[in-house]
């Protein structure tokens, strides 16, 4: 198997799939009720968007310690954004299979996340 060359954040399939989540979030908020537009359906919004926004910004300070400490924001994010999303869900802003949906993508990317800073933990060693 040929390994991938990356050669910006926008190679990484975890950036990638942040930035889908985020579209998805984004396009999935919009049937929230308008009065929630300031409150949940911003910081719902606001954590997605930090998930591959931290990714980025922590794969350009070229230092391991640091991309780890962004990695870890953007873990911190996706937290907040499926505590925000079980919210939604007791609100009946969500049905039960969004939530089951969002809760798989959820997961697959905070798995990611905590294997990405690992690997980046070895290969400071």
């Amino acid at each position: 198997m040929e390994k991938k060359v990356i050669k910006s954040y926008k190679d990484l399939e975890i950036w990638k799939k942040g930035i889908l989540l985020s579209m998805e979030i984004y396009s999935l908020t919009s049937t929230f009720p308008l009065n929630e537009q300031y409150g949940l359906t911003s910081q719902i919004r606001r954590a997605t968007t930090s998930i591959p926004a931290n990714i980025a910004e922590g794969y350009g300070r070229e230092s391991g310690k640091n991309y780890i400490q962004f990695l870890k924001i953007s873990r911190g994010s996706l937290y907040e954004l499926d505590t925000f999303l079980t919210i939604a869900l007791g609100l009946k802003y969500l049905t039960k299979e969004q939530r089951n949906h969002l809760n798989d993508k959820t997961e697959e990317l905070s798995k990611m996340i905590n294997s990405l800073i690992k690997k980046i933990n070895q290969n400071l060693k």
